[in-house]
């Protein structure tokens, strides 16, 4: 737009991950920002987007979603500036949102570099419990520890990067952290190595797994990403089942030179990003770049 202003877009909506209509709202719109936090950019305006069976449905469900979505809106800074319903025979609720970066201050996918550090902000296993919810055997400790993680806008962990130099940054959603890694290889041309045992993972989720409650997206996801995991011989399937696990409003994911991974853990730590950790790091550079599961 000008020498200081960009302009970043990005949109993003979905059916239904969880009953509650309120929860429903705050989950697809902080799931929708996540984009936009993962360019290091600021969120200024949102529209709704939203499919709905009027025939079937009480218009309140609907109040309560937009009301859901509106409180995350609120609380990223930005504006609802309207939006545009549908009648549809399945319930459907998103944001087009549009946020704003410096030029140079613009953060993509490509950069990472030998010795840096992976950094994941968020726990791992939304798709699995979430199947673990729909077919109504979730206890209600891990519910709600799915919901917190979901809900949680990735600002906080956004403006911490900010102060710091990082190299490469995405979010982790549907294709899951092996998907959304591999992303950032392609773009950077470097190999990986994720560090199994250091993963945060959500209440319930290695339990739920060894049951086969997983989505159809994460077979699918294995299936497509398997040919370029390189998986130790202590890593067990399930963990190989939970990097590939598509995420619903995930973490970030930053590639930071190891120098400053220390310093920038604890500064996540005491800006309510708690659940940040080291999970892995770039290990060289490559025309055809793979990732190594390590214990």
């Amino acid at each position: 737009m000008s020498e200081d202003i960009a302009v970043v877009q990005s949109l993003d909506f979905f059916t239904p991950i969880v009953d509650d209509p309120f929860t429903f709202g705050q989950i697809t719109a902080a799931n929708a920002f996540s984009d936009l936090y993962a360019m290091g950019a600021k969120p200024i305006t949102a529209l709704n987007i939203v499919g709905f069976p009027v025939d079937d449905m009480d218009n309140s469900v609907l109040r309560d979603i937009l009301r859901g979505g509106l409180s995350k809106i609120n609380e990223s800074g930005a504006v609802l500036a309207g939006g545009h319903s549908i009648k549809d025979d399945e319930l459907k609720y998103g944001l087009s949102v549009t946020g704003v970066v410096h030029p140079d201050k613009i953060i993509s996918n490509g950069g990472a570099q030998p010795g840096d550090v992976l950094v994941l902000t968020k726990p791992l296993g939304t798709g699995i419990v979430a199947t673990a919810l729909k077919r109504k055997i979730i206890a209600p400790d891990q519910l709600d520890s799915m919901i917190a993680s979901m809900i949680k806008l990735n600002k906080y962990a956004a403006d911490v990067v900010a102060k710091y130099n990082v190299n490469a940054m995405t979010d982790v959603t549907g294709y899951g952290l092996v998907g959304h890694l591999l992303e950032m290889l392609d773009s950077s041309f470097m190999d990986a190595k994720i560090f199994i045992d250091q993963l945060p993972v959500l209440p319930g989720t290695y339990d739920y797994a060894e049951q086969k409650v997983v989505p159809g997206g994460l077979k699918n996801n294995h299936a497509f990403y398997k040919p370029r995991l390189s998986v130790g011989v202590n890593v067990n399937r399930l963990e190989e089942l939970l990097v590939v696990d598509p995420q619903t409003s995930g973490g970030l994911l930053v590639s930071i030179p190891a120098t400053h991974a220390e310093a920038f853990i604890e500064d996540l730590h005491a800006n309510d990003v708690s659940e940040a950790t080291i999970i892995g790091e770039i290990s060289n550079s490559s025309a055809e770049p793979r990732i190594s599961l390590q214990k």
